[in-house]
């Protein structure tokens, strides 16, 4: 338990939230852009930023059960970076693409907003304006390829209705190859989910979550990606609740956090969060949850009469615990058979548990096994199928579930599957499709021609730097659909043709368009408009509409009509599960919960109506000696470390807001979190500039930060960091591990004179 862990440093703060979410909130109102912020604040659209956001028909400031004050700055900084003027006529003109290159992702973004369709020839030096005929007919001939040579990338910031178009236009076209965002992400919650209770999706609501008493959170910072979240943990302590955080860092805003949802005391003060906090060994999670199982199973308090009613598969889990010593299991996760009977004895005397996860969980090699040992951990403790008790992953970009919904993805569930091919009168192809990662290694073996992309930086979000970069440069024709500028398209190249096309973001698109939040809430965004004067944009719907339209004309339904989203709205009720309430959507102006998703009962989609219990093999998580990476020269000291790799407090994905994280006390994105016992143990110091060596490649002048993070393992920024991991995934389903990175840190003995240090880089 380390709930009284002191913050890095004296200069970091001693809670979350607070005054700097006020300062915060007081910056961007007094800005010139202030106005427009609160006139889109109030606008009847979702928030931009993460799927726990707000927004819809319930006003800008509303969650789905109509809470007021429920907008974070994170949606504050999302926002104020879409109401950017438009990208000055004369930057890409005059700024070569080497120039552009040294932009860092901050850089890239206070560019400004993307106003018109750029076109890169091959080899040349700078972007050029096109006209959108030029664009349709460049699209047009790039998307003629072979089917299986065709392919799109996603992320979760356009709409349904665009996910829906862009999904129906490739697999009417033959592909399958529909890799997504989600594919680095939550895929392991999906396929793990899926396995056990045949729903891949939370079954739990806010209202659901609202009648817990205990909250599970593993793997996440939700103080600074999801910090809505944050109001629902301090209610849940507020009325006596436990919230037990797992996680190998000692974040500040999990120990305390204050939320402007709240009164001007707690505000200030802060309010306590974590009642119990862990600091397991990063990648350990499933070991951390078999010693909970053991402890439940050795204490009396597995509810096998529940088991027996409602699950299949259980006795082999009951048999693995029973042969598993305690010793292999604290050995593997670092904490104490004592802290995990603890931690179990608390589940065990809640009312009701939620289980809530974020890429803490997802990102390593056994991603999906972390997901169903958790899954099994809610059923052995009878804390699934009834209000205030599940699991609940917590997902990262707004509209990310929604895409999954929608049928962007590998893995098209058979009910949606057939009702696309009664829909377009034809069998859809049964080539597997390519996922994010299997793209790139595609793509990098030459077998993709034409690549369309969806919002998002592909570059930018894979491992592997270098790997992407040159994969991107062996395709023929890359579009890019985004609202602003980022790395990716100034590094993630096509071999003869790149085109950046910019598009309306959410609250000015000017036709209706629906998103789904991580709950399985659909909302409903109203149209708007632009502020950017003389811009030439188009709706990402009509982008798909009109190529879908010359490419197959009205066979075998009529695609020049899917430019009326209610039409397309009309497509979604027919095919997509749980989704049939969106007909009346436009009518109506009700939101809804996706049908099917949500367990208030203990049955499930599954062909036996249980759920589906199967053992979770302890990891193996050995690290590699110095040598691996070339070992340690004479006079430096080192060590090699579990990397976890991550997001600022001031960043959303892939884009930077703030270049610092005064929360974790790094003042800049060059430096690297350790932990005291481990500088002392390597020969190191706080603030010594050292180069940290991975298996792709090396970043030097790195600066030391000590902190309140686990020994043996590390912190650096994504995704400047993903320059020297190699692409390890989950050969289940293709997600990095992006949590659990082999580096060795070496540097000068801190008792020997050290040579000059670098800069961080731009």
């Amino acid at each position: 338990m380390s709930d009284n862990a002191s913050p890095a440093d004296a200069s970091t703060p001693g809670q979350g939230g607070g005054w700097p979410l006020i300062d915060g909130w007081a910056k961007a109102t007094l800005s010139p852009r202030g106005p427009k912020l609160w006139q889109t604040l109030n606008h009847r659209s979702a928030c931009l930023s993460c799927a726990w956001g707000t927004g819809g028909q319930h006003g800008g400031f509303r969650d789905e059960l109509g809470e007021p004050l429920q907008r974070c700055l994170k949606s504050v900084e999302a926002i104020m970076a879409e109401l950017q003027p438009a990208v000055p006529d004369g930057v890409f003109g005059t700024r070569s693409l080497a120039e552009l290159q040294q932009l860092s992702s901050m850089e890239a973004d206070r560019l400004g907003r993307l106003s018109h369709p750029l076109l890169l020839r091959e080899g040349r030096s700078h972007y050029e304006r096109i006209g959108w005929d030029d664009v349709f007919a460049i699209a047009e001939a790039a998307f003629r390829a072979p089917p299986e040579r065709v392919a799109s990338y996603s992320s979760g910031r356009s709409s349904n209705e665009a996910a829906y178009l862009l999904q129906l236009l490739l697999r009417a076209m033959g592909s399958n190859n529909l890799a997504d965002c989600s594919d680095l992400c939550h895929a392991p919650s999906t396929v793990g989910l899926n396995a056990v209770f045949g729903s891949g999706t939370s079954m739990v609501s806010l209202e659901s979550l609202q009648q817990a008493d205990c909250v599970v959170l593993v793997g996440s910072n939700a103080p600074a990606n999801h910090p809505r979240l944050m109001n629902e943990l301090i209610k849940l302590r507020q009325r006596g609740g436990s919230v037990i955080v797992i996680n190998p860092v000692i974040e500040v805003g999990l120990l305390k956090f204050g939320s402007p949802a709240f009164p001007i005391r707690s505000m200030l003060a802060g309010s306590e969060i974590a009642s119990l906090f862990l600091q397991p060994v990063p990648g350990s999670d499933t070991a951390v949850f078999l010693g909970l199982q053991k402890a439940l199973l050795e204490a009396g308090a597995i509810k096998r009469d529940f088991l027996a009613a409602h699950a299949e598969g259980w006795e082999a889990l009951l048999e693995q615990l029973e042969a598993t010593s305690w010793e292999a299991i604290t050995t593997t996760c670092g904490l104490s058979r004592q802290e995990l009977e603890h931690t179990a004895a608390v589940i065990a005397a809640a009312r009701g548990v939620v289980f809530a996860w974020a890429m803490g969980i997802t990102h390593h090699a056994n991603g999906i096994d972390n997901v169903q040992a958790i899954a099994n951990t809610a059923l052995l403790s009878d804390n699934v199928g009834r209000p205030g008790a599940g699991t609940m992953p917590i997902r990262g970009h707004s509209n990310v579930q929604g895409f999954g919904s929608m049928g962007v993805t590998v893995k098209l569930r058979a009910e949606m599957q057939q009702a696309l091919e009664q829909l377009l009168g034809r069998p859809l192809s049964r080539v597997p499709g390519y996922d994010t990662r299997a793209l790139i290694e595609a793509a990098d073996a030459g077998r993709v021609d034409s690549l369309l992309c969806l919002g998002g930086n592909l570059w930018g979000a894979n491992p592997d730097s270098g790997e992407a970069k040159r994969a991107l440069g062996r395709i023929d024709t890359i579009l890019y659909l985004a609202t602003k500028p980022n790395q990716g398209h100034f590094h993630g190249l096509a071999a003869r043709q790149t085109l950046v096309l910019p598009v309306f973001n959410r609250f000015e698109t000017p036709h209706r368009t629906t998103t789904e939040s991580g709950n399985n809430y659909v909302r409903l965004n109203e149209p708007g408009t632009t502020h950017l004067a003389g811009a030439d944009l188009i709706s990402e719907v009509a982008f798909l509409a009109e190529l879908a339209r010359r490419l197959m004309g009205s066979d075998p339904i009529d695609w020049g009509r899917l430019q009326d989203p209610a039409y397309v709205r009309d497509l979604i009720s027919r095919t997509v599960p749980g989704y049939g309430p969106i007909a009346r959507i436009d009518a109506t102006r009700q939101e809804f919960s996706v049908e099917g998703r949500l367990f208030d009962t203990p049955q499930f989609p599954t062909p036996s109506g249980r759920a589906r219990v199967a053992p979770t093999p302890l990891p193996k998580l050995a690290l590699p000696k110095a040598e691996h990476f070339g070992g340690l020269g004479p006079g430096e000291g080192g060590l090699v470390l579990a990397l976890i790799t991550a997001r600022s407090y001031g960043q959303h994905n892939t884009v930077v807001y703030k270049a610092g994280d005064s929360y974790r006390g790094m003042p800049h994105r060059h430096t690297i979190l350790m932990n005291r016992a481990d500088l002392h143990r390597a020969g190191l110091a706080a603030h010594q500039r050292v180069t940290v060596q991975g298996e792709a490649g090396a970043l030097e002048g790195v600066e030391i930060i000590p902190g309140e993070i686990r020994e043996g393992a590390a912190l650096m920024f994504y995704p400047e960091v993903n320059v020297i991991m190699k692409a390890v995934v989950d050969p289940r389903c293709g997600t990095p591990a992006f949590k659990r990175v082999p580096v060795l840190v070496r540097g000068p003995l801190a008792s020997m004179p050290a040579a000059g240090t670098a800069q961080p880089p731009r």
